[in-house]
C-alpha cells in the first residue's frame, strides 16, 4: 500500500488526499457533460467542484463527530481538525445540500442538478475508494482465507501480521463504476426531475448494504450494522423519490416552457433583457446577443427527439 505518495519539503502528499481531489474533479466533469446540453456553462462545473468539496468534507466530518460523540467530546477541537474521521453518508448529505443550494442560487433547477449528480457522485465514490485502498485506512473487510484476500501491513490502519482481509475498497470501486455507467446512460435522456437521483439512492444503498456483510463494522441491531440501516433508509427514500418523479414531464421540457434554457442561472427574463439590448430582429432572437440561448433551445429539442 502507498499511504504517502511523496514529500515536498515539509509538505506530505497523501494518497487518500490525492484521490479525494481526483474524485471531486471527476464528479464535476461528469456533471458538466450532462448539464452542458441543458444550457449550463463550463464555469458552473468549477463552482460545483468548490461547493461540493466544502460541503462534502464538512458533512463527512460533522457526521463522524456525531456518530462518535462519546469518544471525541473530550478533545473536540483536535478531533474536528485532525486528518482522519470521515463518513460516506455525512459527505453525501453535506455535499448534496450545498450543491442543491448553490444550484438554486444560480437559478439551475435543482431537479435537473440532482439527475446529473447521480452518476457524478457514483464516479466520485468509485475513485475515492481507490484512495482507501492505497492508504489502507481501515475501510477494508473482515479477515478471510479467500484467494482474493489482501493484507495492509503498512496501511494507515495496518492489519495484524499474517492476516488477510476482504478487499472491499476495490470491490466497491468496481460496483460504483457500474452504477455510474447505468445512471449516466439514464441521465443523458430527458428525465423527470430527481428521477435519476432516486435510482442512485437505491443502487448505492443496495451496494453498501451488501458490502457491509464482509466489512469490520460492529452489528448494532437485528444482525445489521449502522451503515446497513442507513443503506436501507437510502433505498426506501430512493424508491419514494422514483415514485414521486415517475410519470411527470421531463425537467428539460419544463425548462423550455419556462424559457430558462440558458447558462447557469440566466433565466428567461435575463434572456429577454439581452434580446432587448440587441434591438430585436434576428440579432436579438438568435444573433450575437443570444447565441447560448439559441444553441440551448436546439440542443433541448434534439435531446427531446432522441430520448422519446
Amino acid at each position: 500500500m502507498i499511504p504517502v505518495f511523496f514529500h515536498l519539503g515539509p509538505i506530505t502528499i497523501y494518497s487518500f488526499g490525492v484521490m479525494a481531489a481526483a474524485a471531486l474533479v471527476a464528479a464535476a466533469y461528469v456533471a458538466y457533460l450532462l448539464l452542458r446540453t441543458r444550457g449550463v456553462s463550463f464555469e458552473f462545473a468549477y463552482e460545483l467542484l468548490f461547493v461540493a468539496g466544502i460541503g462534502g468534507f464538512a458533512g463527512a466530518r460533522i457526521y463522524y463527530l456525531l456518530q462518535h460523540w462519546a469518544a471525541v467530546k473530550g478533545d473536540l477541537f483536535h478531533n474536528t481538525f485532525s486528518g482522519s474521521g470521515f463518513t460516506w453518508y455525512g459527505g453525501l448529505i453535506g455535499g448534496f445540500v450545498c450543491v442543491a443550494l448553490w444550484a438554486r442560487f444560480r437559478h439551475v433547477p435543482v431537479g435537473l442538478m440532482a439527475n446529473a449528480a447521480g452518476p457524478a457522485v457514483a464516479i466520485g465514490y468509485a475513485i475515492g475508494r481507490i484512495g482507501c485502498l492505497l492508504s489502507g485506512d481501515g475501510d477494508y473487510g473482515s479477515p478471510t482465507k479467500s484467494f482474493i484476500g489482501i493484507a495492509f501491513p503498512h496501511g494507515t490502519v495496518p492489519t495484524p501480521p499474517g492476516v488477510k482481509v476482504w478487499p472491499t475498497p476495490p470491490m466497491e470501486t468496481i460496483a460504483m463504476l457500474a452504477v455510474c455507467w447505468i445512471l449516466y446512460r439514464m441521465a443523458k435522456r430527458p428525465q423527470p426531475g430527481w428521477y435519476v437521483w432516486g435510482w442512485f439512492m437505491v443502487l448505492a444503498g443496495v451496494e453498501r448494504l451488501l458490502i457491509e456483510f464482509i466489512r469490520r463494522n460492529p452489528v448494532v441491531f437485528l444482525g445489521l450494522r449502522t451503515t446497513q440501516w442507513e443503506s436501507l433508509a437510502s433505498v426506501a427514500l430512493g424508491v419514494a423519490v422514483i415514485l414521486y418523479a415517475h410519470g411527470r414531464e421531463p425537467v428539460e421540457t419544463s425548462l423550455m416552457a419556462a424559457g430558462k434554457a440558458s447558462p447557469a442561472g440566466r433565466t428567461g427574463a435575463a434572456a429577454k433583457r439581452g434580446s432587448g439590448k440587441s434591438g430585436g430582429g434576428k440579432s436579438g432572437a438568435a444573433g450575437k446577443s443570444g447565441p447560448a440561448a439559441g444553441t440551448n433551445a436546439r440542443n433541448q429539442s434534439k435531446s427531446g427527439r432522441t430520448g422519446a
